[in-house]
């Protein structure tokens, strides 16, 4: 795994990030998609994957799949999420029954982009590009989905 220079494991922050965070970056995925478009947008959420989430990605491309299960294990127990992680023999399943992400903007603000769940899908496409492994998401319900990482064939 990837560690921070004091040894820590990287994507781990801890601190008080406010779930309000959602919100913003729920009204820029809005600002982006009426202003430049969908494409514009998959691109920014590309380079997050590329370029934010190196680490994990170098992981990926190196074939550990270990760095980004401890960062969805860390992040959804972080935010209180419903979810359960099931690493199998032939694939790893995160099952997010409840976002806490998605449920607070809709709290927030009373309308959840379209296209907010996006900046899972494209950057998880970004991170595992090029690697062993293929991240698909599946959007299963409102503030819901299934992400599996699988070995390319």
């Amino acid at each position: 795994m990837t560690t921070s220079g004091d040894g820590s494991l990287r994507y781990q922050e801890g601190g008080n990030v406010h779930l309000d965070f959602h919100g913003a970056i729920n009204t820029t995925i809005d600002f982006i998609v009426e202003r430049f478009g969908v494409a514009a947008m998959d691109a920014i959420f590309a380079s997050v994957g590329r370029d934010v989430y190196a680490g994990i990605r170098r992981d990926l491309l190196a074939g550990d799949t270990r760095q980004l299960v401890a960062h969805w294990r860390h992040f959804f127990d972080r935010e209180g999420a419903d979810y359960d992680i099931d690493i199998g023999e032939d694939a790893i399943v995160l099952t997010v029954r409840r976002c806490p992400a998605w449920h607070h903007v809709q709290s927030l603000v009373g309308r959840v982009s379209p296209h907010f769940c996006d900046q899972t899908i494209r950057t998880n496409e970004a991170m595992a590009e090029g690697s062993p492994y293929a991240v698909d998401t599946e959007i299963t319900g409102p503030g819901a989905c299934r992400q599996i990482i699988r070995r390319r064939s």
